[in-house]
């Protein structure tokens, strides 16, 4: 349980620095920000409580958005992939969900890529609506959801499978 407790403090930690000084400067072509700090609500064990993930989720945006003074939009984009979270997990790996014994370790790769994919797109779709906050620039928001969400949807595919522990057989 300590071991649980340690690993998820050290990511809220390095993932929410790694944002805020890094990934949040990176601007390329104007519109494509990639945001890694969702992968602790994507990779936060299943079994715990769903409030504790909620808060947590909420916590981790306030605190990037005090950073980035950005007015509580990464707050409600990250608390609403928290509270859809659920949905996204029955329906990327079915069953396990339902057993709840899903292990993102030792998981499909096509499942692990289709549950970060949902929730990257819904996270951004949010993100950019509550930044632009104006329904007539709807393609500049469907074209910054859909840029930055291919580049977060790499990078987090691709820091999953670097830091990824399979066992082998």
């Amino acid at each position: 349980m300590t071991n649980i407790l340690s690993v998820n403090t050290v990511r809220f930690v390095v993932l929410l620095l790694l944002q805020v000084l890094i990934f949040s400067n990176i601007n390329f072509l104007g519109y494509i920000n990639p945001h890694v700090y969702i992968l602790f609500i994507l990779l936060f064990p299943v079994k715990n409580n769903r409030m504790t993930i909620i808060f947590l989720s909420f916590l981790l945006g306030l605190s990037i958005d005090m950073f980035l003074d950005t007015g509580g939009i990464n707050a409600g984009a990250s608390v609403l992939i928290a509270y859809i979270r659920p949905a996204a997990l029955k329906f990327s790996f079915g069953a396990l969900y339902d057993h709840q014994s899903i292990n993102f370790n030792t998981t499909e790769l096509g499942q692990n890529i289709t549950y970060i994919s949902i929730l990257t797109v819904i996270h951004h779709f949010t993100y950019f609506t509550l930044e632009t906050f104006n329904f007539s620039k709807i393609l500049l928001i469907l074209q910054n959801t859909l840029y930055s969400s291919i580049f977060t949807i790499l990078l987090c595919v691709l820091i999953t499978i670097i830091f990824s522990r399979k066992k082998k057989k």
